[in-house]
């Protein structure tokens, strides 16, 4: 049914309204570039930017993140973060400063949602083995934030917008940033630049304000969280807390080194931090910390990678896991080699519907077996490894006694 042209013309004056009131700094809807060229779009219900929040959510890769390791992998509670809430947290948090600093919210929630979608299996440490078997390939490194771009751009083609695929790829929640300016040019030769950049192992800010605003929420949402799941799962104990900075102490208002001081953690950092943010940030050129708060976080990131992310409970089965990647990329290859249209490889991604066929046509070998693992959920490694490496049994009619 067609919108009457009355009502959508004061819907249009509305939206014109709101975009007045954006601060000079926000990102006009009016100014995104789509590859396809298709332009103009017809904004009036779906901005281009809300557009590609809903292509994002509506990709295969998106669906995967239900099932996609936070911190915690093999680890059954279904209380602890996985990446689907971590996305939706570090949007929630995005959303709430661009909002009070007069920002481009659906820009936001497109450049969260889909920061993310190129983490493997394993989180981190997987994202580590795959690395080694990327460089061995001679496909260079792997870069997560590198490799969501790589899904929502090449293998799955959702045309988004070069202001949420710069804001993707220019998410780097593991760095320590007090101060975020905007880099870059609007234009693709300048995206590819940086992306140049980022898979030789470098670095770039975003293009936009708000790709600044989700690089910081990415950090402010997992800090208080991953301690707070590290606590709920029993990798770290009161011996732990009692090496947690005295900085952060102080900060976060903590009351003490025992467990019930931290029982609220995440709600201190998260309530802490965004305010600290957006007084930084409220009349500046810039998206910043206080001196005090990026001392903190950096402290914060630092208690948390010797205590919860190589904490050796939480490695115990990496050598294991390791193995398991590096059969099952040799197993990819040799499936592709051989053309075996029964396998996982060829079932899921090379005859899939939703597969981009000019990636299929000319990605190589060694690139297909790297999105395909990188594609999968935690669950679906498992059990395509499973299938590689165990006998099939025959079906008979008699079953024994």
């Amino acid at each position: 049914m067609e919108i009457p042209h009355s009502i959508s013309d004061r819907m249009a004056r509305s939206m014109a309204d709101r975009e007045s009131l954006l601060s000079p700094r926000a990102t006009r809807n009016a100014d995104y570039l789509r590859r396809s060229g298709h332009k103009p779009e017809e904004p009036v219900i779906r901005p281009p930017f809300s557009r590609d929040a809903d292509r994002i959510i509506h990709s295969k890769g998106y669906s995967r993140y239900i099932d996609k390791t936070q911190v915690f992998y093999l680890v059954e509670n279904d209380h602890i973060t996985h990446r689907v809430l971590h996305v939706q947290l570090a949007s929630k948090i995005a959303r709430t400063i661009g909002r009070a600093l007069g920002l481009n919210e659906d820009l936001i929630e497109a450049i969260a949602l889909g920061h993310d979608i190129g983490h493997v299996p394993y989180g981190h440490l997987g994202e580590k083995f795959l690395d080694e078997l990327c460089t061995e390939h001679g496909l260079g490194g792997f870069r997560h934030n590198v490799q969501s771009v790589r899904f929502l751009d090449v293998v799955e083609d959702c045309d988004l917008t070069l202001q949420v695929l710069d804001g993707i790829l220019c998410h780097n929640g593991e760095t320590n940033d007090r101060i975020l300016t905007v880099e870059g040019q609007a234009d693709w030769d300048s995206f590819a630049d940086k992306m140049e950049k980022i898979e030789k192992e470098g670095d770039a800010f975003p293009l936009t304000t708000e790709g600044c605003v989700v690089r910081c929420a990415d950090s402010i949402s997992y800090l208080g969280r991953d301690l707070a799941d590290a606590l709920e799962v029993e990798v770290i104990d009161e011996r732990d807390l009692d090496n947690f900075p005295e900085n952060c102490m102080d900060f976060f208002g903590i009351a003490g080194h025992k467990k019930e001081a931290f029982s609220d953690i995440n709600r201190k950092v998260l309530d802490v931090l965004i305010r600290d943010i957006i007084a930084g940030s409220y009349d500046a050129d810039c998206i910043a910390f206080s001196e005090e708060a990026s001392a903190c976080v950096a402290a914060f990131k630092e208690f948390n990678m010797q205590h919860i992310y190589e904490n050796p409970r939480l490695l115990a089965n990496q050598k294991k896991i390791r193995f398991m990647f590096r059969y099952l990329f040799d197993r990819i290859l040799e499936d592709i080699a051989e053309e075996r249209e029964a396998s996982p490889v060829y079932e899921d991604l090379i005859n899939a519907p939703w597969a981009s066929p000019r990636y299929i046509a000319t990605a190589a070998p060694e690139e297909l077996a790297r999105d395909f693992i990188a594609g999968m959920t935690d669950r679906y490694f498992e059990w395509v490894f499973q299938q590689s490496i165990f006998p099939e049994r025959v079906r008979s009619r008699y079953r024994g006694w």
